[in-house]
């Protein structure tokens, strides 16, 4: 956290009943900064998000903005405006209405709500429906809608608690690229929840992965997708593949011993955390590729191909093929587990096969200590 952050949430726990949501939590925004909350349901994302906007009182710790201690604000003393998962519009108002409505409450002048509600409807190309009702509306033009009300206030912080869940995926792919734009353009600080991982991906300049009240990992799109710092992490970034292996750490390397499924092989530690002993390794579905096994000569393992040191290979038997669109997608049996694997031709199921992960894309980390064996993807 720095001192000059624009934002600042501080040690702050926050529960319901005997449940504690928020455990400890401290977060820190910057001015101009698009940060996203994500997580799964029950994480504690949109508690932090309504804590943040005062609709919720912490048991303990501080939020201050911009120096300004708010952590007993009011909500409409915050300076920050809110957009809902149900856009909360008015039926009974037009459009401009409910554009208009946060600077009614203001006690602004007519002429400079009328003003301000032209503005906001030509940005968000909303211009000729003012006279609208919500009702009339597409969803799309509802979340623009909602996103006005929330704009034509001039918020320090715009927070916005899954606006886009309600639409369909066509409209919800262009209207975050809306949002994000729109945001970049004026400048406006904004806090995202969502628990779609490619929407934090496009729209985030931070993303901040939270698991139980807590933080788990948070950073930018790129450094949270590709070095996720724990198990938790990469699963949630899409490493849902997952395999037990034994190995011993020496210097700089990893040294993979040898399995019933895996030969042996040397990988670089590249800063991982780890010790001698059991790892558990996960990748995602497109980043292993299929090699059959009837390719390899029986005395040679693939680890000695030209090429493919520092590469994990694994053998197992495909036991599903399915089409998504794009790519053919393989369940392959690597002794008790199963992994998904992404393949642009098919193989057929009982098909012996060699699996290829180049060192770049597999997550390497230590095995849990309860000496339980990793679970398999179906389960995860």
């Amino acid at each position: 956290m720095t001192d000059a952050a624009f934002l600042t949430v501080s040690e702050v726990t926050v529960g319901y009943g005997g449940t504690t949501v928020l455990d400890r939590l401290s977060l820190s925004v910057e001015r101009g900064e698009f940060v996203a909350l994500l997580g799964s349901s029950g994480c504690g994302k949109t508690t932090l998000l309504r804590t943040i906007a005062g609709f919720n009182k912490p048991q303990s710790g501080s939020l201050a903005l911009a120096g300004r201690d708010i952590t007993r604000a009011a909500p409409d003393r915050r300076g920050m405006a809110m957009v809902f998962q149900s856009y909360a519009l008015w039926p009974h108002m037009t459009v401009a209405q409910n554009i208009g409505y946060g600077l009614k409450l203001r006690r602004a002048p007519r002429s400079q709500i009328a003003g301000r509600v032209d503005e906001i409807a030509a940005m968000l190309g909303l211009s000729g429906l003012e006279a609208r009702k919500p009702s009339q509306l597409s969803g799309g033009q509802r979340q623009r809608v909602a996103l006005g009300r929330a704009l034509a206030v001039e918020p320090d912080i715009l927070l916005l608690d899954e606006p886009l869940s309600n639409l369909d995926a066509r409209v919800r792919l262009g209207v975050r690229h809306e949002i994000r734009a729109l945001q970049k353009r004026l400048g406006i600080t904004a806090i995202h929840v969502t628990h779609d991982r490619e929407e934090a991906m496009v729209m985030a300049d931070r993303i901040v992965i939270l698991d139980r009240g807590r933080i788990a990992q948070e950073g930018s799109p790129e450094e949270v997708y590709n070095r996720p710092g724990s198990p938790f992490v990469a699963a949630f970034m899409g490493a849902e593949n997952v395999i037990a292996l034994e190995g011993t750490v020496e210097g700089d390397s990893v040294e993979i011993a040898s399995g019933p499924y895996n030969p042996p092989a040397r990988l670089a530690l590249a800063g991982r955390a780890l010790s001698s002993g059991r790892f558990q390794a996960r990748f995602r579905t497109e980043a292993a590729e299929i090699l059959l096994a009837t390719r390899l000569s029986a005395s040679s393992d693939p680890v000695a191909e030209e090429g493919d040191e520092g590469v994990l290979h694994l053998r197992g038997t495909v036991r599903q093929t399915s089409y998504p669109g794009g790519v053919w997608r393989h369940v392959v049996a690597i002794g008790a587990a199963e992994v998904s694997v992404d393949a642009d031709l098919a193989v057929e199921p009982g098909t012996d096969v060699v699996l290829r992960v180049p060192p770049a894309a597999l997550f390497l980390f230590e095995a849990p200590q309860d000496g339980a064996e990793p679970i398999s993807r179906a389960a995860a």
